[in-house]
Order: C-alpha cells, then structure tokens, then sequence
C-alpha cells in the first residue's frame, strides 16, 4: 500500500510539475522576442515527454500489478521467506543462491509468462533492476499475446 501511495504522490507532483512548464511555455510564446519564443516552444516538449514517461511507467505498474494477482491467486508466486536486511530488501547472497532456478525455469520453458515474471523477481531480489524490468516487460508481452 505504501507503494501506491508514493506512486500517487509522485505522479500529482509530476502532473503538477507539468502544468507549470505548460503555463510558462505558454506565457513565454506570447512575448514579442525570439528568443522568448524558441524557449516557450522548446519548454512544451518537456511536458510532452514527461507525461510519455508517466504513462509507460503507469501502464508498466498495472500490468505488473495484474500478472502478480494472477500469480497470486494460482498460488504460483515465489515463497517470500528470504532473509532481509534492516532496509527491508532481501540479502543478496540468499537471493543470489535461489537465482538459477528461476533461470532454469525460463531456460526449460521459455514461452511461459509466469516464469518470467518469477525470473524478473528473483533479478529484483538479487538487486538487478534492469534486467528484472526487462524480464517483466517480456513476461506481460508474452501473457498479452496468449489472451
């Protein structure tokens, strides 16, 4: 719950963030100087961009919120029973030790979305972000192309 509340409070900043640019964007358009202009018009782009970013990495979450439901209800998501630190964010070494047999399950079935998302946990756990983004990526195209 924590995580949504910080995602919601994130996201009213960002979209406030947004329609202040948007409203100095426009403001410096309006002025008679060139250089007032070319900066109005390339202070637009930034909340372009910016809501771009807000709605992939919103989409990401709800899809990822979803496979983990879905997981949830199959009983079929990893024990969560690995040693953790003061920070709350498992020991890397004990996730490390449980890492290859969620790579062992991509690698015996690689079409499955539940293995990937449990492969894109266990890169999470073991503090590899990147990757553990790609293999749940990979895991919602996979379930999105089996409906």
């Amino acid at each position: 719950m924590r995580g949504r509340l910080g995602a919601l409070v994130i996201t009213a900043l960002l979209v406030l963030y947004l329609v202040l640019v948007t409203q100095l964007a426009v403001r410096l358009i309006s002025v008679d100087e060139v250089v007032a202009k070319v900066l109005g018009i390339a202070l637009l782009v930034l909340p372009v961009i910016g809501l771009w970013a807000l709605m992939v990495e919103l989409l990401f979450g709800l899809r990822s919120q979803r496979l983990t439901t879905i997981l949830a209800e199959a009983g079929e998501l990893p024990l969560d029973d690995l040693p953790t630190r003061a920070s709350g964010r498992p020991v890397r070494e004990a996730a490390d030790a449980e890492f290859p047999r969620y790579k062992a399950e991509v690698e015996a079935d690689p079409g499955s979305w539940q293995a990937w998302f449990r492969l894109g946990l266990a890169y999470d756990a073991s503090g590899d972000r990147r990757r553990a983004r790609q293999a749940i990526r990979r895991s919602i195209a996979l379930e999105r192309s089996a409906r």
